[in-house]
């Protein structure tokens, strides 16, 4: 199909493009933006009147939940929620049950995601088996089969001879891991230590937990040369690691949660267990820290952290509860409003969110918007107000501590591969 988006702002912000301009789609790709083609022809005519033409959204942490865990969520739903929300190509980690630790599972993943023509699915593969671990995974057999990377999800390596044989294997043929930074013995509190964890009685896990965790990969980087992406950055202190990790040269990339980057502990109210995340919130000072940091390129990219849980595993007692929420519908919204609330601006909210999350995981058509690359792009409107109603999110899992927030931009067209997906 012939498609003809007219009247939009068109906003690039790998190639810089940021002007009023028509885009033109066939055959599945970008024809021109601008100027059409004397002979162009469109099957359909989509009015993008103040709205935004921008690249699909790459999110690199969506938990779609098969298999293994279709009670929490399904792949219907989650990547009906994905497009939904603009989001068109999506990482997902290798905690499903089966673990994705063996090629057949990686490829009957990415076939079901396929074959629903939807949005793009990338997996990491788990870096241990059964991601126990204690034994590397065939690395290069996962590549193969479809894996972008390799990670342990959100359990914590604590062996730190596996974690260095892990990263030098991994230094030898290219591939990036991608890791909690989180110590494990430390880590297995609820709450970010602090005052209000200690009123509230709930066990914390310290800033050190993370920082422990980034001094020991950042000196394994150093002997080894690998490439290694940080998974969801937490504190302050954190942000700082990084910075002087990146000024050093190291090969080092991170992202930063939705939830962490506009929430902060006090949020978790009367123990509130859409609250209960992993990493859980900090303090006001690190949520400030990681919004200067994603603002100045410190941190690359903005992340859902979607994951869907059932209300069974909510209603419990706070430290009972599952952690985790769904994300990927409120992605957009939530990256638009830290644009504008930080004074990062509109371009940043926008690459964030997919040209910096697409370099990472190395796929040249994705988060970009130019003539011959994929059509992969949403048509989002910036100026339309909507409540956070729970029940009316398209993804399985209902939970979400933005529940009733009032926010503003929400996806009115997303495309993959010039196919009209949502809208």
């Amino acid at each position: 199909m012939k498609i003809l988006i007219t009247n939009g702002r068109v906003i690039d912000p790998a190639s810089g493009i940021d002007r009023q301009a028509d885009v033109a789609i066939a055959d599945g790709k970008v024809l021109a933006i601008g100027s059409t083609p004397a002979d162009f022809r469109a099957d359909r005519t989509l009015d993008a009147q103040g709205c935004l033409v921008v690249p699909g959204l790459v999110d690199l942490a969506a938990r779609l939940r098969e298999p293994g865990y279709e009670h929490e969520g399904m792949l219907e739903s989650e990547m009906a929620a994905a497009v939904a929300g603009g989001v068109t190509s999506l990482v997902c980690p290798p905690d499903t049950d089966p673990v994705l630790d063996e090629p057949g599972l990686v490829e009957m993943l990415k076939f079901r995601a396929e074959k629903m023509q939807s949005a793009r699915l990338f997996p990491l593969g788990a870096l241990t088996r059964g991601l126990a671990g204690e034994v590397l995974t065939e690395m290069a057999e996962l590549t193969e089969a479809g894996c972008i990377g390799f990670g342990q999800a959100d359990i914590p390596l604590g062996n730190t001879q596996v974690l260095q044989r892990a990263l030098l294997y991994a230094s030898t043929f290219g591939y990036t891991v991608w890791l909690r930074p989180q110590d494990r013995d430390l880590g297995k509190g609820v709450a970010a230590s602090g005052p209000l964890a200690t009123r509230l009685g709930l066990a914390g896990v310290p800033v050190a937990a993370e920082t422990i965790a980034i001094f020991t990969i950042v000196e394994l980087m150093r002997s080894t040369g690998a490439r290694v992406h940080l998974c969801r950055l937490s504190s302050a202190a954190g942000v700082a690691l990084v910075r002087a990790a990146k000024a050093e040269g190291l090969p080092l990339s991170c992202d930063v949660s939705i939830n962490s980057l506009h929430l902060a502990d006090t949020d978790i109210g009367y123990f509130d267990s859409r609250a209960r995340l992993n990493p859980p919130l900090r303090q006001q000072r690190d949520r400030d820290a990681l919004s200067a940091g994603l603002a100045d390129g410190t941190i690359d990219a903005l992340v859902s952290d979607h994951t869907p849980v059932e209300a069974d595993a909510k209603t419990l007692p706070f430290a009972e509860s599952e952690p985790g929420a769904t994300g990927l519908e409120l992605l957009l919204p939530l990256a638009l409003q830290w644009g504008e609330q930080s004074g990062a601006g509109l371009a940043r909210a926008i690459e964030v969110v997919s040209a910096a999350p697409a370099k990472l995981i190395g796929v040249e058509e994705a988060g970009r918007l130019s003539p011959g690359l994929a059509a992969d792009l949403c048509v989002v409107d910036p100026a339309l107000e909507w409540q956070v109603r729970p029940e009316a999110l398209r993804s399985q899992g209902k939970h979400t501590p933005f529940g009733g927030y009032a926010l503003r931009g929400q996806a009115r067209f997303t495309l993959v591969d010039g196919r009209l997906v949502h809208g």
